[in-house]
């Protein structure tokens, strides 16, 4: 998750740099802030926020496998979708400050945008049931992701200085500071459990005769979030609620236009080209800019970070669902690993606060924040070389899809005796043993109608040498399947209609077609481990069923019309099989072809990664938030905050442009690209830092030239990136 820093980390720091800012004397006694009562209103705030957090992090949980599994995007187009989703959500911060700052307040910018945010869970909650036909599920699920993306992004800047606007400050400073503990534990608690209960609403529910429920896993949010605003309007007798007194992002824009504008039209020479503003700005506000600037710049290579971060949510849970989650007791969902982040960002701040920084320390290393920053983007890198490491290991797992030029035939042996085929197609031959497979690839081009020729075995009891054959149509790009099975005593080929669906279920399910080959027939095949059973049933008409998923792993026992047929049928996760079928008067035995491989590399191989990037973030993204607050003046830190979500949003539009030019194929080359760009980045951002002089408190405030007033919005806001 991004920055889970909780307001612990730095509170200390930030509540000194706060007393300072608002002119707070340090010998503020405990009885004086004792005269003012805690106000109740920032209650509604706290659960306010504990439901909007819920509300988007469980959403963004599961989006990247319903954007595959019932969207039937690919995952490189569905990746695309989610971080230009991430991207619009850090983009629109920008639009709501500007509007509650400048124009109608916090209070009715968080009201009308939360009302957006609603309507946008229940947009794609409804898109995703089936009240839309099949050709409304994307546009409407877009649509809802954009109104969420809307209302997320532009309530983010408000919410937490809304919280500050209710405390009388300086006096009530400590309340204030517990104010943003339990604001940012509230944070913590809500995308915890949303990333925990949301992935096991989709897998483990299925509503309308669907193997998940993604209208539960998007609607659960969506009332969570109707809850968050019903609480924030139930506080609005108690609001204190500030007046908009104009965005100072809009402020340093005139300045910088103005003095770029001057210095093209002047000929004057000036010390610093933003001294060609002070015609038309005072020079406190031109000399907060400029203190500013040098902190922005240093923001240029930052971007990278959250092109990496942010793939936990796409790239790195897609990469999940290739893995095989059971722990005997449970089974981890694909989506559920996103969890690991936060979880460890909880431990991780003090160890590093009191361990590992302390440690490095004493051999001068890690001391200053730049150095931390850089560090932890060059552990993001190490990560993502693990992930292409991982990747290379997964490769083999994978489904054989016939490329361009090539299709696939494969021939099921439903007799109960072994037997030979040939035939005019080049490879398109070899021996099947009874219930099993033959499986060849074919050169082709378009599609092809080719005859197959078979004989059975001398040793065949039913029918010895028995000649028969069968035909085929081929098609390019596609898997065909030829069935054995006998009609009125004879031994016949028949092709299965259709193609073969070859591909994984993004769930995890295995999936199971039947070919049988009954006599006397027999209607239900039921399948159980337990208390789970789940039935297929047969049609005496046809040889075969649809391939279903199975909605459990394991060991299966197999019944026919409630006669024995094996107790040791073997379904692991995502694995894609048929299952061979065939009785006669000797009685009924059955064979299963395993057509594409299970998942057989375990999830928890993910952990060193996530536990990499995540020690990468405390350095990265905490540092960073903790350098950019205290490196820019009072007035300035509005400004900084809000571009330092900008780098959040131009990291998500990197990853949409590399996945849009679509010149990367491999996946193992995509992590590998993204490892190495994050390593020249930080090269780039070490030469940066090795010109930045540092700025105490005290030097910050020497640029002021009259005293400027800073409303209690610029409190600490360690949800910047939340």
């Amino acid at each position: 998750m991004a920055s889970y820093s909780g307001s612990s980390y730095k509170s200390k720091a930030e509540i000194d740099q706060l007393r300072r800012s608002l002119g707070a004397q340090e010998n503020v006694g405990e009885e004086e802030e004792k005269t003012y009562k805690y106000p109740k209103s920032v209650a509604f705030i706290i659960g306010n926020e504990f439901c909007e957090r819920f509300t988007y992090y469980g959403t963004r949980a599961v989006l990247s496998i319903y954007l595959v599994g019932w969207l039937s995007y690919t995952e490189s187009d569905a990746a695309l979708v989610f971080h230009t989703f991430s991207m619009l959500c850090y983009f629109f911060p920008l639009v709501g400050a500007i509007i509650a700052d400048s124009y109608i307040g916090k209070f009715k910018t968080i009201f009308y945008l939360s009302v957006v945010y609603v309507s946008g869970n229940a947009t794609i909650s409804a898109g995703s049931s089936p009240l839309f036909g099949n050709s409304y599920h994307r546009t409407v699920s877009l649509l809802g992701l954009l109104l969420i993306a809307i209302g997320t992004g532009g309530i983010k800047p408000c919410v937490s200085a809304f919280g500050g606007d209710q405390f009388i400050l300086p006096q009530q400073i400590k309340q204030l500071a517990s104010f943003f503990s339990v604001f940012y534990a509230s944070i913590n608690a809500g995308s915890l459990l949303s990333t925990i209960i949301t992935p096991i609403l989709r897998h483990d529910v299925h509503c309308f005769g669907d193997h998940a429920c993604f209208p539960l896993a998007f609607g659960v949010p969506g009332v969570l979030m109707a809850i968050a605003l019903v609480l924030f309007l139930a506080g609005k007798p108690l609001y204190v609620c500030k007046e908009p007194k104009g965005n100072i992002v809009v402020k340093v824009t005139k300045v910088v236009s103005h003095a770029l504008a001057m210095k093209f039209r002047s000929q004057e020479k000036k010390s610093h080209w933003l001294d060609h503003a002070d015609d038309k700005y005072d020079k406190t506000l031109i000399a907060h800019t400029k203190a500013a600037l040098q902190v922005l710049v240093l923001f240029i290579p930052l971007p990278l970070f959250w092109s990496l971060f942010d793939q936990q949510g796409s790239r790195w849970t897609f990469q999940a669902t290739h893995m095989d989650g059971g722990l005997g007791f449970y089974t981890i969902k694909p989506d559920q690993m996103q969890v690991v982040n936060p979880l460890l960002i909880l431990v991780f701040i003090p160890i590093f606060d009191y361990g590992i920084y302390p440690f490095f320390a004493k051999f001068h290393l890690l001391k200053r924040p730049l150095q931390r920053i850089a560090t932890g983007g060059l552990l993001s890198a190490l990560s993502f070389a693990m992930s292409a490491f991982i990747e290379l290991k997964l490769q083999p797992t994978y489904p054989y899809l016939p490329p361009s030029g090539t299709g696939q035939l494969r021939v099921f042996n439903g007799l109960g005796c072994e037997v030979t085929m040939t035939s005019s197609l080049e490879s398109a031959s070899g021996s099947i043993r009874s219930l099993d497979a033959l499986q060849v690839n074919i050169s082709i081009s378009g599609s092809d109608d080719s005859t197959l020729q078979f004989t059975t075995t001398p040793a065949c009891t039913q029918f010895p040498n028995k000649k028969f054959s069968g035909n085929v149509s081929l098609q390019e790009t596609k898997s065909v399947s030829v069935f054995l099975s006998t009609s009125s005593g004879n031994p016949i080929a028949s092709q299965v209609p259709g193609v073969d669906f070859l591909v994984k279920l993004e769930t995890g399910y295995p999936q199971l077609r039947v070919l049988y080959n009954l006599h006397p027939f027999q209607e239900e095949l039921k399948l159980s481990q337990g208390k789970f059973s789940q039935t297929l049933i047969l049609k005496e008409d046809i040889t075969y069923t649809s391939l279903s998923p199975i909605f459990k792993t394991g060991k299966f026992t197999v019944t026919l019309d409630g006669s024995l047929v094996t107790n040791d049928l073997k379904l692991e996760t995502a694995g894609v099989y048929t299952l061979i079928v065939h009785s006669n008067n000797s009685g009924t035995i059955a064979g299963l072809v395993t057509v594409t491989g299970p998942n057989t590399v375990h999830m928890l191989w993910l952990v060193p990664q996530y536990v990499i990037i995540t020690a990468g973030e405390v350095m990265f993204s905490i540092t960073g938030l903790q350098f950019s607050y205290t490196q820019a003046p009072e007035s300035m830190k509005s400004l900084v905050a809000s571009a330092w979500l900008l780098t959040v949003s131009f990291g998500n539009l990197f990853v949409v442009l590399v996945l849009h030019s679509k010149v990367i194929t491999n996946q193992v080359w995509e992590f590998l690209f993204f490892a190495t760009v994050m390593v020249l980045d930080m090269l780039v951002f070490i030469f940066l830092s090795y010109f930045y002089k540092y700025k105490t408190a005290e030097e910050l405030e020497e640029v002021t030239e009259e005293p400027v007033e800073s409303p209690p919005a610029a409190a600490p806001n360690s949800e910047e990136t939340n």
